[in-house]
Protein backbone atom coordinates (compact mmCIF):
# COMPACT_ATOMS: atom_id res chain seq x y z
CA UNK A 1 0.00 0.00 0.00
CA UNK A 2 1.14 3.41 -1.22
CA UNK A 3 1.94 5.72 2.01
CA UNK A 4 0.14 8.72 2.30
CA UNK A 5 3.08 10.90 1.64
CA UNK A 6 3.17 9.28 -1.92
CA UNK A 7 -0.49 9.56 -2.83
CA UNK A 8 -0.36 13.52 -1.73
CA UNK A 9 2.65 14.32 -4.06
CA UNK A 10 1.25 12.53 -6.90
CA UNK A 11 -2.20 14.18 -6.18
CA UNK A 12 -0.24 17.96 -5.91
CA UNK A 13 0.87 17.10 -9.56
CA UNK A 14 -2.59 16.15 -10.94
CA UNK A 15 -2.97 12.32 -10.29
CA UNK A 16 -6.59 12.14 -10.23
CA UNK A 17 -6.42 8.56 -9.32
CA UNK A 18 -3.89 9.05 -6.28
CA UNK A 19 -6.60 11.88 -5.22
CA UNK A 20 -9.07 9.19 -5.29
CA UNK A 21 -6.96 7.02 -3.76
CA UNK A 22 -6.15 9.11 -0.55
CA UNK A 23 -9.49 10.61 0.05
CA UNK A 24 -10.94 7.02 0.53
CA UNK A 25 -8.14 6.01 2.57
CA UNK A 26 -8.99 8.66 5.01
CA UNK A 27 -13.05 9.27 4.07
CA UNK A 28 -14.35 7.14 7.57
CA UNK A 29 -11.80 10.14 10.10
CA UNK A 30 -13.24 12.96 7.71
CA UNK A 31 -17.23 11.23 8.93
CA UNK A 32 -15.83 10.86 12.03
CA UNK A 33 -14.69 14.89 12.24
CA UNK A 34 -18.14 15.71 10.49
CA UNK A 35 -19.48 13.94 13.06
CA UNK A 36 -17.98 15.21 15.66
CA UNK A 37 -18.56 18.84 14.73
CA UNK A 38 -22.22 18.41 13.41
CA UNK A 39 -23.79 15.47 15.61
CA UNK A 40 -25.09 12.65 13.48
CA UNK A 41 -27.35 14.53 11.39
CA UNK A 42 -28.42 14.91 7.95
CA UNK A 43 -25.59 17.38 7.47
CA UNK A 44 -22.69 14.81 7.88
CA UNK A 45 -23.00 13.53 3.83
CA UNK A 46 -22.92 17.13 2.46
CA UNK A 47 -20.40 18.29 4.57
CA UNK A 48 -17.80 15.66 3.53
CA UNK A 49 -18.49 15.62 -0.32
CA UNK A 50 -17.88 19.49 0.52
CA UNK A 51 -14.55 18.56 2.02
CA UNK A 52 -14.05 16.23 -1.02
CA UNK A 53 -14.34 18.97 -3.45
CA UNK A 54 -12.51 21.36 -1.56
CA UNK A 55 -9.65 19.22 -0.91
CA UNK A 56 -9.40 18.24 -4.78
CA UNK A 57 -9.31 21.91 -5.59
CA UNK A 58 -6.55 23.09 -2.98
CA UNK A 59 -4.09 19.45 -3.28
CA UNK A 60 -2.01 21.67 -5.17
CA UNK A 61 -1.10 23.92 -2.72
CA UNK A 62 -0.47 21.66 0.01
CA UNK A 63 2.74 21.91 2.07
CA UNK A 64 3.39 19.01 3.68
CA UNK A 65 2.32 16.03 1.90
CA UNK A 66 3.04 13.39 5.37
CA UNK A 67 0.42 15.30 6.95
CA UNK A 68 -2.49 14.71 4.39
CA UNK A 69 -4.71 12.81 6.79
CA UNK A 70 -4.23 16.06 9.07
CA UNK A 71 -5.14 18.17 6.35
CA UNK A 72 -8.09 16.86 4.96
CA UNK A 73 -9.58 16.44 8.54
CA UNK A 74 -9.02 19.95 8.60
CA UNK A 75 -10.80 21.17 5.77
CA UNK A 76 -13.83 18.92 7.02
CA UNK A 77 -13.58 20.21 10.46
CA UNK A 78 -13.30 23.97 8.85
CA UNK A 79 -16.48 23.14 6.25
CA UNK A 80 -18.27 22.13 9.69
CA UNK A 81 -17.94 24.74 11.53
CA UNK A 82 -19.16 26.84 8.53
CA UNK A 83 -22.18 25.23 8.59
CA UNK A 84 -22.37 25.49 12.04
CA UNK A 85 -22.43 29.17 12.05
CA UNK A 86 -23.75 30.19 9.44
CA UNK A 87 -26.38 26.99 8.63
CA UNK A 88 -26.10 27.97 5.04
CA UNK A 89 -22.56 26.69 3.51
CA UNK A 90 -19.53 28.85 2.27
CA UNK A 91 -16.53 28.30 0.20
CA UNK A 92 -13.75 26.81 2.47
CA UNK A 93 -10.88 28.70 4.15
CA UNK A 94 -7.56 27.36 3.01
CA UNK A 95 -5.89 25.69 6.05
CA UNK A 96 -3.12 27.54 6.11
CA UNK A 97 -0.44 25.68 8.39
CA UNK A 98 -0.36 22.69 5.46
CA UNK A 99 -1.27 25.24 2.48
CA UNK A 100 1.86 26.58 0.06
CA UNK A 101 1.81 30.49 -0.18
CA UNK A 102 3.67 29.73 -3.44
CA UNK A 103 0.63 27.93 -5.30
CA UNK A 104 -3.18 28.91 -5.11
CA UNK A 105 -6.30 26.28 -4.88
CA UNK A 106 -6.77 27.34 -8.70
CA UNK A 107 -3.54 26.12 -10.15
CA UNK A 108 -4.50 22.50 -9.74
CA UNK A 109 -7.25 23.18 -12.36
CA UNK A 110 -4.79 24.66 -14.79
CA UNK A 111 -3.00 21.03 -15.43
CA UNK A 112 -4.12 19.64 -18.19
CA UNK A 113 -5.24 16.12 -16.48
CA UNK A 114 -7.18 17.56 -14.04
CA UNK A 115 -8.81 20.19 -15.92
CA UNK A 116 -10.03 17.15 -18.34
CA UNK A 117 -11.18 15.25 -15.47
CA UNK A 118 -13.52 18.25 -14.02
CA UNK A 119 -15.14 19.05 -17.47
CA UNK A 120 -15.48 16.23 -18.28
CA UNK A 121 -17.16 15.42 -14.69
CA UNK A 122 -19.09 18.66 -14.89
CA UNK A 123 -20.07 17.55 -18.54
CA UNK A 124 -22.31 14.75 -16.62
CA UNK A 125 -24.32 16.92 -14.53
CA UNK A 126 -28.09 18.48 -15.91
CA UNK A 127 -27.91 22.50 -17.04
CA UNK A 128 -29.78 23.15 -13.47
CA UNK A 129 -27.25 21.12 -11.45
CA UNK A 130 -24.42 22.37 -13.75
CA UNK A 131 -24.83 25.73 -13.52
CA UNK A 132 -25.18 25.84 -9.66
CA UNK A 133 -22.15 23.73 -9.63
CA UNK A 134 -20.33 25.96 -11.76
CA UNK A 135 -21.31 29.20 -9.33
CA UNK A 136 -20.51 26.78 -6.00
CA UNK A 137 -16.74 25.83 -7.12
CA UNK A 138 -15.42 28.07 -10.16
CA UNK A 139 -16.48 31.36 -9.80
CA UNK A 140 -16.30 34.50 -7.12
CA UNK A 141 -20.16 34.53 -7.08
CA UNK A 142 -20.44 31.17 -5.07
CA UNK A 143 -22.48 32.03 -1.69
CA UNK A 144 -26.08 30.36 -2.02
CA UNK A 145 -28.17 33.78 -1.92
CA UNK A 146 -25.49 34.81 -5.12
CA UNK A 147 -26.50 31.74 -6.42
CA UNK A 148 -30.32 31.68 -5.94
CA UNK A 149 -30.12 35.24 -7.73
CA UNK A 150 -28.54 34.94 -10.47
CA UNK A 151 -30.47 31.53 -11.37
CA UNK A 152 -33.85 33.00 -9.96
CA UNK A 153 -34.14 30.04 -7.80
CA UNK A 154 -34.26 29.69 -3.86
CA UNK A 155 -32.36 28.78 -1.44
CA UNK A 156 -33.39 25.63 -0.74
CA UNK A 157 -33.36 24.50 -4.19
CA UNK A 158 -30.00 25.63 -4.75
CA UNK A 159 -28.57 23.14 -1.49
CA UNK A 160 -30.67 20.44 -2.97
CA UNK A 161 -29.15 20.35 -6.65
CA UNK A 162 -25.71 21.28 -5.17
CA UNK A 163 -26.00 18.23 -2.93
CA UNK A 164 -27.39 16.11 -5.85
CA UNK A 165 -24.15 17.97 -8.05
CA UNK A 166 -21.51 16.57 -5.80
CA UNK A 167 -22.48 12.80 -5.04
CA UNK A 168 -22.15 13.07 -9.52
CA UNK A 169 -18.87 14.34 -9.00
CA UNK A 170 -17.54 11.64 -6.59
CA UNK A 171 -19.31 8.91 -8.56
CA UNK A 172 -17.25 10.24 -11.43
CA UNK A 173 -13.66 10.77 -9.34
CA UNK A 174 -14.60 6.95 -8.48
CA UNK A 175 -14.37 5.79 -12.08
CA UNK A 176 -11.80 7.94 -12.87
CA UNK A 177 -9.16 6.77 -10.23
CA UNK A 178 -10.29 2.75 -11.73
CA UNK A 179 -8.13 0.43 -10.13
CA UNK A 180 -6.84 3.09 -7.15
CA UNK A 181 -9.79 1.98 -5.57
CA UNK A 182 -9.30 -1.99 -5.85
CA UNK A 183 -7.56 -2.13 -2.26
CA UNK A 184 -10.28 -0.18 -1.04
CA UNK A 185 -13.25 -2.00 -2.21
CA UNK A 186 -11.41 -4.92 -0.33
CA UNK A 187 -10.98 -3.42 2.78
CA UNK A 188 -14.08 -2.02 2.59
CA UNK A 189 -15.95 -5.17 1.75
CA UNK A 190 -14.24 -7.06 4.57
CA UNK A 191 -15.20 -4.13 7.36
CA UNK A 192 -19.13 -4.65 6.02
CA UNK A 193 -18.50 -8.49 6.50
CA UNK A 194 -17.30 -8.42 9.65
CA UNK A 195 -20.26 -5.60 11.09
CA UNK A 196 -22.94 -7.69 9.49
CA UNK A 197 -21.27 -10.55 11.48
CA UNK A 198 -21.67 -8.86 14.63
CA UNK A 199 -24.93 -7.51 13.88
CA UNK A 200 -26.19 -11.32 13.07
CA UNK A 201 -24.93 -11.99 16.82
CA UNK A 202 -26.43 -9.39 18.78
CA UNK A 203 -29.40 -10.46 17.45
CA UNK A 204 -29.09 -14.04 18.59
CA UNK A 205 -28.07 -13.22 22.32
CA UNK A 206 -24.64 -14.31 21.73
CA UNK A 207 -22.81 -11.21 21.67
CA UNK A 208 -21.39 -11.43 25.41
CA UNK A 209 -18.51 -13.41 23.94
CA UNK A 210 -17.81 -11.27 21.57
CA UNK A 211 -17.29 -8.54 23.84
CA UNK A 212 -15.11 -9.83 26.49
CA UNK A 213 -12.77 -11.41 23.32
CA UNK A 214 -12.80 -8.09 20.78
CA UNK A 215 -13.48 -5.27 23.41
CA UNK A 216 -10.40 -4.86 25.02
CA UNK A 217 -10.31 -5.07 29.27
CA UNK A 218 -9.29 -0.71 29.48
CA UNK A 219 -12.35 -0.56 27.35
CA UNK A 220 -15.05 2.54 27.30
CA UNK A 221 -17.88 3.64 25.90
CA UNK A 222 -19.08 7.07 25.24
CA UNK A 223 -22.83 7.41 24.85
CA UNK A 224 -24.04 10.66 23.17
CA UNK A 225 -20.92 12.56 23.90
CA UNK A 226 -20.64 11.30 27.41
CA UNK A 227 -18.27 8.57 29.11
CA UNK A 228 -21.18 6.01 30.14
CA UNK A 229 -18.68 3.17 31.30
CA UNK A 230 -16.89 -0.24 30.68
CA UNK A 231 -17.55 -3.71 28.71
CA UNK A 232 -20.40 -4.30 31.62
CA UNK A 233 -22.23 -0.73 30.64
CA UNK A 234 -21.95 -1.91 27.01
CA UNK A 235 -23.16 -5.08 27.53
CA UNK A 236 -25.74 -3.94 29.31
CA UNK A 237 -26.53 -1.21 26.55
CA UNK A 238 -27.07 -3.81 23.66
CA UNK A 239 -29.04 -6.54 26.15
CA UNK A 240 -31.49 -3.74 27.24
CA UNK A 241 -31.82 -2.39 23.57
CA UNK A 242 -32.46 -5.57 22.11
CA UNK A 243 -34.47 -7.12 24.99
CA UNK A 244 -36.99 -4.81 24.35
CA UNK A 245 -37.43 -6.25 20.88
CA UNK A 246 -35.60 -4.17 19.20
CA UNK A 247 -33.55 -5.22 15.77
CA UNK A 248 -30.89 -3.50 14.25
CA UNK A 249 -29.60 -3.74 10.36
CA UNK A 250 -26.28 -2.02 9.18
CA UNK A 251 -26.60 0.29 6.65
CA UNK A 252 -22.59 1.15 6.10
CA UNK A 253 -19.18 0.53 7.50
CA UNK A 254 -16.16 2.42 6.89
CA UNK A 255 -12.69 2.41 8.13
CA UNK A 256 -9.50 4.18 8.15
CA UNK A 257 -6.38 2.44 10.31
CA UNK A 258 -7.80 2.70 13.47
CA UNK A 259 -11.05 4.26 12.79
CA UNK A 260 -14.01 1.95 11.91
CA UNK A 261 -17.90 3.88 11.54
CA UNK A 262 -20.67 0.98 11.73
CA UNK A 263 -24.03 3.25 10.99
CA UNK A 264 -27.59 1.44 10.65
CA UNK A 265 -31.33 1.73 11.44
CA UNK A 266 -33.00 0.46 14.31
CA UNK A 267 -36.60 -1.25 14.10
CA UNK A 268 -39.17 -1.13 17.31
CA UNK A 269 -41.14 -3.29 17.56
CA UNK A 270 -45.17 -2.50 16.97
CA UNK A 271 -45.90 -2.56 20.90
CA UNK A 272 -43.31 0.23 21.42
CA UNK A 273 -42.50 1.92 18.06
CA UNK A 274 -40.66 4.71 19.87
CA UNK A 275 -38.01 2.90 21.59
CA UNK A 276 -35.02 3.55 19.88
CA UNK A 277 -34.49 6.25 17.01
CA UNK A 278 -34.48 5.46 13.94
CA UNK A 279 -30.46 5.43 12.89
CA UNK A 280 -27.27 4.95 15.24
CA UNK A 281 -23.83 5.29 14.49
CA UNK A 282 -21.30 3.29 16.11
CA UNK A 283 -17.41 4.84 16.11
CA UNK A 284 -15.01 2.29 16.77
CA UNK A 285 -11.71 3.00 18.03
CA UNK A 286 -8.83 0.40 17.88
CA UNK A 287 -5.94 -0.81 19.21
CA UNK A 288 -3.70 -3.61 19.09
CA UNK A 289 -6.51 -5.23 16.86
CA UNK A 290 -8.82 -4.82 19.77
CA UNK A 291 -11.99 -1.97 20.82
CA UNK A 292 -10.47 0.83 23.06
CA UNK A 293 -13.38 3.05 22.90
CA UNK A 294 -16.88 2.58 21.21
CA UNK A 295 -18.82 6.22 20.40
CA UNK A 296 -22.36 5.80 20.13
CA UNK A 297 -24.59 8.90 18.48
CA UNK A 298 -28.36 8.41 17.37
CA UNK A 299 -30.24 10.08 14.49
CA UNK A 300 -33.68 11.24 14.93
CA UNK A 301 -34.55 11.44 10.58
CA UNK A 302 -35.48 8.05 9.54
CA UNK A 303 -32.92 7.43 6.44
CA UNK A 304 -34.82 7.84 3.27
Amino acid sequence: MEADGDLARAARDGDVAAFAALAERHRAAMRVTAIGELGYTDEVDDAVQDAMISAFRQVASLREPEAAGAWLRAITRNVCRMRVRTRIPAPVADPEPWMSPAEGPDELLDRAGTRDWVWHAIARLSDPIREVMLLRYFTGMSSYAQISQLCGIGVDTVGSRLRDGRRILALTLRETAGAAFEAADAEAAALRREAEQHFAVIHTGGYDRIIDDWFRPDFSVVFMGWLHGDRAAAREMIDRTMGAGVTATLHDAVGSRNVVLWEGDFHNPSSDPDHCPPRFAWLLRMREGRVARLGVAYGQTPRV
